[in-house]
């Protein structure tokens, strides 16, 4: 894909990561914690989810790189643990929201492309491709179970109380562990073929 390609995707790069963050203060307070509400972050306006770092200067030096996927992040939304009914659970379900959106617009935008009648050749099929390789990146990448991304409140959720605490003490170290993780190319080989295999089973080659 062209330079233009990727700059044309870049709104379906903020609406994939906001939705995303959406819909982890969505299922908290269908849980319990309105802790998202109340803080305007149920909003699907991207200014109010911007993170200068991953929302705009990382996916701006993806593109500058040309690079065939852009990446990146936005603000946390806010969740007051203790406000869920049942927190350990809970937690794990609102953990497990914001990659599962990801999957289902992965989902969405693959069948989409089985049905229009686009080929690799069309600028569309090549952005909507591009926007389901995105989503299953964030997927994912975000399952990874390492403090502070989703897939820590997931094993958090599953592990007993005594290893659940364990396992968060190492959230002050967790990004630290990522950014190892990413320059030795660990990240890549695992989740290389993970979204290679998942995009081609939804009809897109990436």
């Amino acid at each position: 894909m062209d330079l233009s390609g990727l700059v044309l995707m870049l709104p379906f790069f903020f609406m994939s990561v906001v939705l995303h963050e959406v819909s982890h203060g969505w299922v908290a307070e269908r849980l319990g914690d309105t802790t998202a509400r109340r803080m305007g972050r149920l909003s699907l306006n991207p200014l109010r989810h911007v993170d200068m770092m991953g929302t705009i200067l990382l996916p701006f030096l993806l593109i500058v790189m040309r690079s065939p996927v852009i990446f990146g992040w936005a603000k946390p939304v806010p969740i007051d643990a203790l406000s869920l009914r049942h927190p350990k659970r809970d937690l794990m379900w609102v953990g497990l929201a914001g990659p599962a959106m990801n999957l289902i617009l992965a989902l969405g935008f693959g069948l989409t492309l089985r049905v229009s009648g686009l080929g690799p050749g069309d600028l569309l099929w090549q952005i909507g491709a591009g926007v389901v390789l995105i989503n299953l990146v964030l997927a994912f990448f975000n399952l990874i179970p390492i403090p502070p991304l989703d897939g820590s409140r997931i094993l958090v959720g599953l592990l007993p109380i005594r290893y659940a605490r364990l396992w968060l003490q190492l959230e002050p170290f967790g990004f630290l562990v990522l950014v190892a993780l990413l320059f030795f190319g660990v990240i890549h080989r695992i989740l290389g073929p993970l979204v290679a295999m998942t995009a081609a089973l939804l009809g897109v080659r990436g």
